[in-house]
């Protein structure tokens, strides 16, 4: 499988002799256990992991008799991907370890071609199908009359794979299936309330989390429901100078900025990694899979504008936020804009509010940490019980 990815692709049918081609078949009570096999090499036995599309067939026998067979296919890959046995492609009908030289030459070309940038690439394991028209609805205009799969299509969330059929991108799962996470297992967002201001701060280690959440869905769902996680885990300070008012720890249009900023531009690319939401008693943390894009550089975030998920980002600018829901707070009428906006409204909102500027730093080249800190009474000058909002 890792050959046929690092070559043009290619189509696998197990269970049929190789010199001989003659049809053994998968005995039928053995054809789940055969299959989820296959599929359990494809994403751990081979770095990164392959989107292969493996589907049961039927073949006959020698008899005329039919049997179960696996097909599995391969697309060429973005990627140059690494088998137990090393770095190989394909060459006729054998496989090759692949020489020191051509793989230097096959990571150079890789890379140039992922200026078709991941969130585009379709995956081969899903279909059409799998979108859900209502979620597309949502990118229909008064001036635009297409069928949903016409407009998905428009709007790259559909594209036509190596054998023809019409197949979802990764930005169109992401934005347009109601369960992404079935194709792109990381697609999610891991939300969690910690005690104290440390992980490790209560002996309690029963309690040491008051509250956690796995957030699923569609990307703009994810960032509505992490909204209301923090609105329901943040506390409220309340102060009495000239009556009484009530200050919540964190400016939610700055959260709402920093969720949707975590979820457009990560790094979908990176396996067994997912954002992650870490709330303490005296701030938030958001890390995002993913490096610095391009030549992007910590200090030059307010100022420059990149990203590596150009299609998903032009579908978030597309979504109206729903006013309806609690625990959204923005100005904005969709979920981007294309002014560049989000981190200077981060840094500057959240800094009036708890009089501590956000911090950005990088976890080596593979994750991105935002941090927010909190209001409190060290910070804002206010004094008060502190109560879980409401």
């Amino acid at each position: 499988m890792a050959a046929f990815a690092n070559t043009r692709g290619g189509t696998l049918v197990l269970e049929v002799s190789d010199r001989t081609r003659q049809v053994t078949g998968v005995p039928l009570a053995q054809l789940d256990r055969f299959e989820r096999y296959v599929s359990e090499i494809a994403v751990d036995s081979v770095d990164p992991p392959l989107d292969a599309a493996i589907h049961r067939i039927q073949l006959p026998d020698a008899d005329g008799e039919p049997r179960p067979v696996i097909r599995v296919g391969v697309p060429r890959s973005l990627f140059v991907h690494r088998s137990p046995s090393g770095f190989l492609r394909r060459v006729g009908s054998s496989k090759r370890l692949m020489k020191t030289e051509e793989l230097a030459r096959l990571l150079q070309q890789r890379s140039q071609s992922r200026l078709i940038r991941f969130d585009e690439q379709v995956l081969a394991r899903a279909s059409a199908d799998d979108l859900d028209t209502s979620l597309i609805q949502r990118f229909r205009s008064a001036r635009t009359s297409d069928d949903p799969l016409t407009l998905a299509r428009k709007l790259g969330m559909l594209e036509r794979a190596d054998d023809g059929a019409m197949r979802p991108t990764v930005a169109g799962l992401l934005a347009g299936a109601s369960r992404p996470e079935r194709w792109l297992r990381n697609a999610f967002l891991q939300a969690v309330r910690y005690r104290g201001r440390e992980i490790n701060e209560s002996w309690d280690l029963t309690h040491y989390q008051l509250d956690a959440e796995d957030i699923c869905g569609p990307v703009d769902e994810q960032v509505a429901k992490a909204c209301r996680f923090v609105l329901r885990n943040q506390t409220v300070a309340a102060s009495k100078y000239l009556g009484r008012r009530d200050i919540p720890q964190y400016d939610m249009p700055s959260v709402f900025e920093a969720l949707v900023n975590a979820v457009a531009h990560r790094d979908y690319s990176l396996p067994g990694s997912h954002i992650r939401l870490r709330m303490f008693s005296n701030r938030m943390e958001i890390y995002s899979p993913g490096g610095l894009v391009n030549s992007m550089e910590l200090g030059l975030l307010a100022d420059r504008q990149a990203t590596r998920n150009e299609t998903l980002v032009n579908l978030l600018r597309l979504i109206s936020v729903p006013r309806d829901q609690a625990g959204i707070e923005t100005a904005r009428q969709t979920f981007m804009d294309k002014r560049g906006e989000g981190v200077p409204i981060i840094l500057e909102r959240s800094e009036a509010h708890s009089g501590k500027r956000p911090e950005f730093r990088l976890l080596g080249d593979s994750e991105l940490v935002l941090t927010i800190f909190a209001a409190g009474p060290d910070q804002s000058g206010y004094a008060g019980s502190e109560s879980p909002h409401a």
